[in-house]
């Protein structure tokens, strides 16, 4: 029944669109429930030093690039994607389960990530699916896929605080089998209500290809949006450490910090996009920039809650503006090429972890969780200068 088209049957795309919206926040909330604390986990709990804690998180982006890659170009030649989630979601339940219960810090790097990489793989996945579904259905694509991000956007605002609270009042162990019961709620809710798209016999296989044209400008702007989510994944990975160790502030407010962070990123993605044309890419993005100074100043200079709490304001400018543009910047630098492109500006996300997970222990470990900072107001600079130099669309 859900494997036939939703267009032959009236009503069936309103109930598969609150199935896709459903799914998008429980993916959300599965790896929100997840990344926020998963420093502090590997600190209490499995008791390393620094430099380990930045080493897993580069090691994890090594193992989820390649394993994302693998996924994403098998699912695009051949198989149905709504089989592949579902396969995802249920190596994330082992994953979340081995996390619950293992506390050997060789066999979460390499058997853990391992299976969470293929967990975290159902979200985009699934985004690829919604794309298909739309394409074949009439729906206006480019909205349907905002208001799936905007629902995994929603499920960060809820997700790090309830990981704090859950991992601070009942332990990480029931944080990640809270995670583990998202994974078969979302698998279930993928298995019975979500459409199944056959593939069309291509002749070629789907290859990443090098833009075409606008070369020089693709570069600096894959330069440019690794800088950013590398200094938001050094955020990621440092601030609940710097918050509970250095500043010996709740810990719960780091979750608090996080979820405020996502909940504001909503609405500037909305006003960025609204007012993409208008201004232009580039201005948009460089206002992203300049939020990220002030931010990463704020961070290194104010320590009280409230004021620590304000300041999410400006990281939500600066992710919201990144997170709702950079894609479509690099679209347009690469027109014909949008499947190449989105990869580009994915793989960007995952250069930065693997950025981040190297500093951050690292500066964390010969210096202080507040030097960590440094670097990231250092690398936000650097992206200013960048973003001086690359063609405006």
């Amino acid at each position: 029944m859900q494997n036939s088209p939703a267009a032959a049957r009236p009503g069936a795309f309103g109930f598969t669109s609150t199935a896709f919206l459903i799914v998008a926040f429980l993916t959300g909330i599965a790896g929100a429930l997840q990344t926020p604390t998963l420093s502090l986990f590997l600190t209490n709990e499995v008791h390393v030093r620094p430099a380990m804690v930045g080493f897993f998180f580069t090691g994890s982006a090594v193992i989820g690039i390649l394993v994302s890659q693998f996924l994403a170009g098998r699912s695009d030649r051949k198989g149905d994607r709504k089989t592949l989630i579902v396969f995802c979601c249920l190596l994330g339940v082992l994953a979340c389960v081995l996390f619950a219960w293992n506390r050997n810090y060789f066999v979460l790097l390499f058997v853990g990530v391992f299976l969470s990489s293929f967990g975290s793989t159902a979200n985009p996945q699934m985004f690829a699916l919604a794309r298909e579904h739309a394409d074949r259905t009439g729906r206006e694509a480019v909205m349907f896929s905002s208001i799936l991000r905007a629902q995994v956007s929603l499920a960060w605002v809820i997700g790090p605080p309830l990981a704090y609270a859950l991992a601070m009042g009942f332990g990480f162990s029931t944080m990640y089998l809270c995670a583990a019961a998202a994974f078969i709620v979302c698998g279930a809710m993928v298995w019975l209500f979500l459409p199944t798209m056959r593939k069309e016999p291509k002749l070629k296989s789907a290859v990443m290809e090098a833009p075409r044209t606008h070369r020089r400008d693709a570069l600096l702007l894959f330069v440019i949006c690794t800088l950013m989510w590398g200094t938001n994944s050094l955020y990621i990975i440092n601030m609940p450490l710097f918050i509970i160790d250095e500043l010996h502030l709740p810990e719960k407010l780091a979750g608090v910090m996080m979820g405020t962070a996502a909940g504001l990123e909503i609405p500037t993605m909305l006003i960025a996009g609204y007012y993409a044309k208008r201004f232009g890419k580039r201005f948009l993005m460089r206002v992203s920039a300049v939020a990220g100074i002030f931010f990463y100043a704020g961070m290194l200079t104010v320590h009280t809650p409230v004021v620590l709490l304000a300041l999410q304001l400006l990281n939500a400018i600066y992710i919201g503006i990144l997170a709702g543009i950079g894609m479509l910047y690099f679209q347009d630098l690469m027109p014909g090429q949008a499947g190449s492109a989105t990869t580009l500006y994915t793989n960007t996300t995952r250069v930065g972890w693997i950025i981040a997970g190297s500093l951050a222990g690292v500066v964390a470990e010969i210096w202080s969780y507040h030097a960590v900072f440094w670097i990231a107001l250092a690398m936000t600079l650097v992206t200013q200068i960048c973003l001086s130099r690359i063609k405006n669309i």
